[in-house]
């Protein structure tokens, strides 16, 4: 997608004698990849375009970046790519008037926030301090005061490489995250943060983990759980390279901001916060937010961002007593009720005698006679038959619910699903009428439906993606109040994105750094301590491996070290082996980079280490090599970020050989796991690699055959 440029807005260079003008205030926008905390919404749809008070998400971002004096915006998007760009070229941001004198759309097929960073940096075209937003940003916030206040620092300290813009909300709000709850410890003399990490919103298993000497070596500290991440950050440069030389980073807190902050000593690196005390910022990360944030707007505390304000030109909302707002060509029966804090779209109409309350009704949508409906949110075009009742659940663009039928709190139906007539929707149900024909891929198929749960002559089945469930999830607990009452036994992914995940681990990731005899240990349990320190096992044991064989200790030790970890943090097998080759391929390299071949650069970081790669596996005496092809499938994924990746693929995979490691069974079980093929990416690193298969299948092929004749020897004699 060509760059747009708006006549007469575009920077000039300065004439003679002119002063240079100052750089444009840029933005990146993120939008989600693989996004699964929506599905099945977004198996069809980019969640940056479902609508939130029938406005698509994006519209919320593009005018907070407006407002906020930004000229130029890149929007960075992996999923579902062609429908943002259609959307864009449509919009009034894209047309002669718009604010903006550069407009973007990035395609990628990164599948992670550190992955798209890694991209951009390479791309070099942030060429100043930054924006970086996500694609469900929703904010009234003046930034001028953050962006004056990160500019005076970076005057004065060059290491001040990013400010945080966070909400002060109390300790309890409902945009706040539910099942996790971010803590900010931050310097108030300053506005620095110095730690960070999400604490469980449980009773009696709370707890803080710092330094021993962290509490002595500042004079003043603020420990802050009362702050809403907006997921605003004013980052400079620096930032993007700090992602690219670090490939273990993939989420901007867990990873980056956390593994930043804890090594301060080494590498001078300071963030900073600045706190909002009014105005309104939040972002749609998951659907208890899209339900809060929605009541946000229609009860008119995200001002001037509501629907009478009509963002979108198309729009023609009017504001009624009672926070009812109505657009033009609305069809209301005689006896038909619209309470308060409702919304109705155009061209909808609503039959005798139903009953709308707190609800938002998109455009186009027929609600028949007797219908109830409380706290739902019915997308265009959804037509809801005579006498059924949809209570707190979403009803996507062109669905239909049959006559007399019951929509249970919590319950999901995607686009274009017909319930049959009479029919109970369960509120853990999620129906969809479509698959993708593989993970991580865009392209659709059509299922057959399931009677037993739509009905006859219904269209759907239950949408169960197996794929979200992440290795260290927590599924979020939501709120006994709002939208999706019994989505807790869901699964909701945290770091899909597929958001570029957006991640969010902000929501639902529990992580504690140090081990708990090194912790301040405020509130819990050593037990629970020791579970949550699993989950940052990875950055601590692959910070200790590579620096170990950056100084060129001795295998024995760095297993001591790394056993110390892992039991300390209760890590599992697989962490190990993740741990293991990310430091090795990331010293791999570090000395590629200083001028030495792959070859000699993988014979002489893995060459003194076989022990230690030993220790990591334990299947040479089975069949199936389990551990060894997940130690590959670790390596692989992990070179496709890198530089010469494919060339440190093929010398790995025969050095690990060569030096008996690794058996020729695990390279061939490897080699037909389905996920060293899974995307593009995946099937490119591994092409120079092949012609070493193939030599072991031929060399495997011989030694049958020389069995064979053995054998037939053996026999004739």
């Amino acid at each position: 997608m060509a760059p747009k440029s708006r006549k007469g807005a575009a920077a000039e260079k300065p004439k003679a004698g002119e002063e240079e003008r100052e750089e444009p205030l840029q933005a990146v926008i993120l939008t989600d990849p693989f996004e699964t905390r929506f599905n099945p919404f977004t198996l069809e749809r980019p969640r940056c375009l479902l609508p939130l008070a029938n406005t698509p998400l994006i519209e919320y971002t593009f005018e907070f970046l407006a407002n906020a004096g930004v000229e130029e915006v890149f929007v960075y998007c992996g999923a579902h790519t062609g429908q943002v760009e259609d959307y864009i070229h449509r919009s009034k941001w894209y047309s002669l008037s718009s604010p903006f004198s550069k407009l973007e759309l990035i395609r990628s097929t990164s599948n992670s926030i550190g992955d798209a960073m890694r991209d951009l940096d390479s791309r070099r075209i942030l060429v100043s301090d930054f924006l970086l937003v996500y694609g469900d940003v929703v904010s009234n916030l003046p930034l001028e005061p953050a962006l004056t206040a990160h500019r005076a620092r970076r005057a004065t300290d060059k290491n001040a490489i990013m400010t945080m813009v966070l909400r002060e909300a109390g300790t309890t709000h409902r945009t706040k995250a539910q099942g996790t709850c971010p803590v900010f410890v931050i310097d108030p003399s300053k506005n620095r943060c110095l730690h960070f990490e999400q604490m469980p919103n449980r009773e009696q298993k709370k707890f803080l983990s710092v330094e021993p000497g962290f509490l002595s070596s500042h004079q003043e500290i603020e420990v802050r759980q009362d702050l809403i991440d907006c997921g605003i950050d004013i980052c400079t440069p620096n930032v993007l390279a700090l992602w690219s030389d670090n490939f273990d980073f993939q989420a901007p807190r867990k990873g980056f901001l956390h593994s930043v902050l804890k090594d301060y000593e080494l590498n001078g690196k300071t963030i900073h916060t600045h706190i909002v005390t009014e105005h309104y910022a939040a972002r749609v990360r998951n659907l208890h937010a899209y339900d809060s944030v929605s009541k946000d707007i229609v009860s008119r505390w995200a001002y001037p961002l509501c629907p009478d304000s009509n963002l979108l030109i198309s729009q023609s909302y009017r504001l009624q007593k009672g926070n009812i707002y109505k657009e033009e060509g609305v069809i209301l029966a005689r006896s038909c009720v619209i309470n308060r804090r409702t919304v109705v779209g155009q061209g909808s109409s609503i039959g005798d005698g139903s009953v709308i309350s707190n609800s938002i009704i998109g455009r186009g949508c027929v609600i028949g006679r007797n219908v109830t409906i409380d706290g739902a949110y019915i997308w265009d075009h959804a037509t809801i038959g005579d006498g059924s009742t949809v209570r707190q659940a979403i009803i996507a663009t062109e669905a239909a619910v049959g006559k007399n039928c019951k929509i249970e709190p919590g319950a999901l139906i995607s686009y274009g699903v017909k319930i049959a007539s009479g029919m109970t929707i369960q509120g853990t149900r999620r129906i969809t009428r479509a698959k993708r024909k593989r993970k991580n891929e865009e392209d659709l198929i059509k299922v057959e439906p399931d009677v037993s749960i739509v009905g006859d002559g219904g269209d759907g089945f239950e949408f169960m993606d197996w794929d979200e469930q992440e290795e260290d999830e927590v599924v979020e607990g939501f709120a006994p109040r709002g939208l999706i009452y019994s989505m807790a036994n869901l699964a909701l992914s945290t770091e899909s994105i597929s958001t570029l995940n957006s991640e969010s681990e902000e929501d639902q990731e529990i992580y504690h750094d140090r081990s708990a005899a090194g912790s301040f240990v405020s509130i819990g349990s050593v037990d629970s301590l020791s579970s949550q320190h699993a989950a940052n096992f990875d950055h601590d044991a692959a910070t200790s491996i590579y620096d170990s064989l950056a100084e060129g200790h001795e295998s024995a030790n760095i297993q001591l070290e790394l056993t110390s970890l892992r039991m300390s943090m209760n890590a599992s097998e697989h962490q190990v082996r993740r741990a293991v080759v990310v430091a090795f391929m990331k010293r791999v390299s570090q000395v590629i980079k200083s001028g030495i071949g792959a070859k000699q650069a993988v014979a002489q970081v893995f060459g003194q280490h076989k022990e230690l790669l030993e220790r990591t596996m334990f299947d040479k005496s089975k069949s199936s090599k389990v551990d060894q092809v997940d130690f590959l499938l670790l390596m692989q994924s992990d070179l496709v970020h890198r530089e010469s990746g494919d060339s440190i693929l093929l010398h790995t995979s025969m050095k690990l050989y060569e030096m008996d490691v690794f058996e020729p069974e695990a390279f061939e079980q490897w080699w037909a796991d389905v996920k060293s093929s899974e995307d593009d990416g995946m099937k490119k690193i591994r092409e120079k690699t092949q012609p070493f298969i193939d030599y072991l299948e031929n060399q495997s092929e011989e030694d049958e055959d020389e069995d064979d004749e053995e054998g037939a020897d053996s026999d004739s004699e």
